[in-house]
């Protein structure tokens, strides 16, 4: 295959160090190089299993600074951009909407006009890949699923920054010819996932018998994908999607909020020598928050028919795998559940 420079961006978070890692192993004969600022939730101990590799580079920047990536792209030439970097907790994003916006929307024109620059007149074989989520959508009642051509309505700041960017990058597309695929996906759980989401949150708080903060009646309902799936989807979006064209990226998978917490605490009870159902007593329901959709399902069906993918484990096979690496790698967990993730943490939930 052809030599290519491929930027990741936001790849030491938790879906990006996966599609990094996935890339540099899969295709030596690329140039992989990350780009993440390394905020909060960024890691770079999730990926030095590759940190060493040929192929692999890692740089550290910022997507909102125009001059920083602009100098990256005269460095490397990029022939591709996969862009995950993004702000993306919706309780953040409540909190601090100008921090989405920052990211999300200038970070993403950002990187489009860099690529549109230094793509002019020589387009061919080049590609944006937009990572997105289907929380543009908004929300749905008890029937129907997301598909591609499902009208966007964001109900969050961070589904209005993300919204925002996915509208840029086919705006680039229509405009100024720019060569582009955007994936939409449901809720992802895994290994190294940032503990502020659901899972890992909760895994965490079983652990050490703290209470479960479960947002209003607990029937919200999320359709939920394996990480790895993911990586696999991205993979053979970017390198077999159309151009123009938009992927949903589901697992097939719906669980209220509930009853996959009731499911998480007794894997955890069987995991940890617990008496069954000793979990579920840390549920604790707490104040909603503002603007929180109701139900999000992902109609997959276009990606597995065009491009042959699907999940390749069930919910609970990569449940189980997600809870047995959080239990082995507990320093991790400890390290990246300090400082700072600590004081937001007792400013959204209080101290447990």
């Amino acid at each position: 295959m052809m030599k290519k420079h491929i930027l990741i961006t936001g790849g030491a978070g938790f879906i990006g160090s996966h599609v990094v890692r996935l890339m540099v192993n899969r295709y030596p004969e690329y140039e992989i190089v990350n780009l993440d600022l390394l905020t909060y939730a960024g890691n770079l101990g999730n990926l030095t299993d590759i940190a060493n590799a040929p192929n692999y580079q890692f740089v550290r920047a910022d997507i909102a600074d125009a001059v920083q990536v602009n100098e990256l792209f005269d460095r490397f030439a990029f022939d591709g951009v996969i862009h995950l970097a993004a702000e993306s907790h919706v309780d953040r994003s409540i909190e601090d909407p100008l921090s989405f916006v920052r990211t999300n929307v200038i970070g993403t024109v950002n990187l489009l006009n860099a690529c549109r620059d230094q793509w002019a007149g020589q387009m061919e074989g080049k590609r944006f890949y937009h990572i997105s989520t289907d929380e543009v959508y908004g929300t749905l009642g008890s029937e129907g699923l997301f598909m591609e051509t499902t009208a966007y309505d964001p109900n969050s700041p961070y589904s209005a920054s993300k919204a925002s960017s996915d509208h840029f990058v086919r705006a680039y597309g229509e405009t100024y010819g720019l060569p582009h695929v955007v994936t939409n996906c449901s809720n992802n759980y895994g290994p190294q996932q940032f503990p502020e989401k659901l899972i890992p949150l909760f895994i965490h708080n079983i652990k050490e018998e703290k209470a479960l903060p479960v947002y209003g009646d607990g029937m919200y309902t999320r359709d939920w994908l394996y990480v790895i799936d993911h990586a696999r989807a991205i993979d053979k979006v970017y390198h077999e999607g159309l151009n123009g064209e938009t992927y949903n990226i589901g697992g097939f998978n719906e669980w209220k909020n509930i009853d996959l917490i009731r499911l998480l605490c007794g894997i955890m009870d069987e995991k940890l020598g617990r008496v069954t159902g000793h979990s579920e007593k840390l549920i604790t329901y707490v104040k909603d928050r503002p603007g929180h959709d109701r139900r999000y399902a992902i109609d997959a069906s276009k990606i597995k028919s065009e491009l042959g993918w699907e999940p390749s484990v069930t919910f609970e096979e990569g449940l189980a795998e997600t809870v047995e690496w959080y239990l082995e790698n507990s320093e991790w967990l400890k390290n990246v559940t300090s400082g700072e993730y600590q004081q937001y943490y007792d400013q959204m939930y209080g101290s447990r």
